[in-house]
């Protein structure tokens, strides 16, 4: 096994259950979720020794490929229900609330506060300026919040 799989392997390891989860949050579907990550690693076996950062090229590119699945499956803003995947309450809510904020909102939020990703990446995989991911963050966790207050009762 090659220094470059190892690394691979475990960078799976460490980000692979919690970029699946922000992928749920984003997409909704588990198995585009599933489907994205294995193909953003499976790009990255591909690629080996040319990325630079192995952990924001996963991140960027299996948000991408998400995105690209849902568009080309012409997937709408509806979520599957929560006891059809067995969700938690409380993960089934926000994966609920999240189904409720703008595409562009949800991915901000998703990539920014869940995965912890920089603004600048967020910014690369939607497209737009940092000064509009910070708008869309604003919104989204404005909507959120509301969205979230309303599971409370």
């Amino acid at each position: 096994m090659t220094a470059e799989v190892d690394r691979v392997e475990r960078a799976y390891r460490d980000l692979g259950a919690r970029l699946w989860r922000a992928l749920l949050g984003y997409t909704g579907d588990p198995e585009i979720a599933s489907d994205a990550l294995a193909e953003a690693f499976a790009q990255a076996l591909a690629r080996g020794n040319d990325l630079r950062s192995l952990e924001d090229w996963v991140w960027t590119s299996a948000f991408r490929i998400a995105a690209g699945m849902l568009k080309k499956q012409h997937m709408g803003e509806q979520l599957p229900s929560e006891e059809r995947y067995g969700l938690p309450e409380p993960v089934a809510d926000l994966v609920h609330a999240l189904s409720r904020i703008s595409k562009q909102q949800r991915l901000a939020v998703v990539m920014h506060d869940y995965g912890d990703r920089p603004t600048h990446e967020v910014a690369t995989v939607m497209g737009v300026s940092p000064a509009t991911v910070y708008v869309h963050l604003h919104q989204g966790r404005k909507r959120l919040r509301k969205l979230l207050e309303g599971f409370d009762e």
